[in-house]
Parts: C-alpha cells; structure tokens; sequence
C-alpha cells in the first residue's frame, strides 16, 4: 500500500515514443530532503524521466505520486502548484527583463498575485519582499537591477535556479546545473544549490561526476530506461553492475581525457 511517506515515487513508470519504449519500467522512492542525482550513460532516459515527473509527458503507464498523491497524468502547471518545480538544461529567462523582475515574476505566479492589474507590483509588499529573500540566496542581490541578458553564464544560471525555487516548492528538480561551467565555477554553483535547497527534496540530472559524488545523498543510475541502482554513493560506487554499465566508461573517459592533456 502506498503512503505519503515519499516525497517522489515512481511506480512500473514507461515511456515510448511509437514503437520505441525509452523509459522501462523505471521504480524509485525518494525521501522527503533527501538529495538524488540521477546519471546513466547518454540516452538512458534521464530527461524523459524528468519530463514525466514534471508533467512535460504523459506517461504511458505506471504512476507517479507527489507525496502519496498520483500527479501522472496533470498539467505541469498543475503539479507545479501541488509543490514540484524544475529547471532546464538551456537557460529559460526573460532575458530583457532586470534580474529583479524576473525572480519577481515567479513569485507572483506562486502567490496568485499576476491577475491583479489593478494594482501597483510597488505595492505588492508580500511579492517584493520574497522576491528580495530569493535574491539574496541566490547571491544576486548587488545585481537586481542588471537585465538577465547581460548576466554572466553562472549566474544566468542561479537566476534560473532563484526562479525554481521562488514559489517555495519542496520538490525541485534540476537538469545538469553545472553543465558549461568551469570547475571553480560548479565549486561554488554546488554550494549555493546545497544552500537553497536545504530542507528539500532535490532530483538533478548531473555528468560530473565529481559534482554528482559530492552533492548527492543517494544516486540512481539509470540504464536504457531502468533503474539499476539507487543507494549511496559509495554503495553506488562499489556496485559491480553500475561499474560495468557505466561508471567503467566514465573512468576510461576521463582517463583517457587526461592522458590527451599531457
């Protein structure tokens, strides 16, 4: 019998495109403010997964349950609301828009405030100051009046994080946050998604692996469309059938990426 005791649970979850099935019966259960990375090697699925949770696709069958209630099968927009939201890969902003009012417009989508035109967003004092508390977790507080456009890559990408969790979802979920960032750079991204998640259910899809092994209370890898292992790190590390369907090929990767350097 199902209950609420997870945050997240997938259940005998599939997903195909035509004839092509790319989620398998994919199972997980997630704690509430547990930390899951999701890896796998380049076309396990990690993205459709997402899409599935967030509600971008239906799935074909099986359920998904946002703490214990069913959420497969609602608008994203719908489970956005019951708690859940999610970042991309590529930056999603209103890129002519200040830093400011980009945070401001996702929190008036959570506070129902976008239908009153009536009213000044000056004198929204509710909006105002939460969109200030976002700002400054996200560390972009000098930068509020800067347009997203002109912001660096980095922190295009912690104002799209401050937009994922401006509505105060305890669900968040991103795809690959790090990715195109410099090592010193995904240093300091991984402590600021450790600060403005902590007390949440965080899922991230993430190929670094140094990222992944450092940020994640339990990792679930996923290959062609399955989960073949969900537990810690270093129980993930040491498990012989993730070494052989993927972390082997990520070591002989890197390896081989460090070998081409001297």
């Amino acid at each position: 019998m199902t209950t609420a005791t997870y945050a997240v649970e997938l259940i005998d979850v599939r997903k195909s495109f035509g004839k092509t099935e790319i989620i398998r019966g994919a199972n997980l259960q997630v704690k509430p403010g547990e930390r899951v990375a999701i890896i796998g090697p380049n076309g396990a699925g990690k993205s459709t997964l997402f899409n599935l949770i967030s509600g971008r696709f239906g799935a074909s069958s099986g359920e998904i349950r946002l703490h214990g209630e069913r959420i497969d099968g609602l608008a994203p927009y719908e489970i956005n609301r019951r708690g859940l939201s999610r970042s991309f890969q590529v930056s999603n902003l209103f890129t002519r828009l200040s830093v400011f009012e980009n945070i401001r417009c996702a929190v008036l989508w959570s506070m129902k405030a976008r239908y009153a035109f009536w009213r000044f967003l000056a004198d929204l004092r509710d909006v105002n100051d939460r969109t200030e508390q976002v700002l400054e977790m996200i560390k972009l507080d000098k930068k509020r009046h800067v347009l997203a456009m002109n912001l660096t890559y980095a922190e295009q990408r912690a104002l799209e994080i401050g937009i994922t969790i401006a509505g105060g979802a305890s669900v968040v979920l991103l795809d690959e946050p790090t990715a195109g960032m410099s090592k010193s750079e995904t240093k300091r991204f991984v402590q600021l998604i450790r600060e403005v998640t902590e007390g949440k259910t965080l899922l991230t899809v993430e190929h670094d692996m140094g990222v992944v092994f450092g940020l994640a209370d339990k990792i679930a890898v996923l290959v062609y469309g399955e989960v073949i292992a969900f537990d810690t790190p270093d129980k993930v590390r040491a498990n012989p059938r993730v070494q052989e369907a993927y972390l082997g090929s990520v070591l002989a990767e890197q390896q081989a990426q460090a070998a081409g350097a001297h």
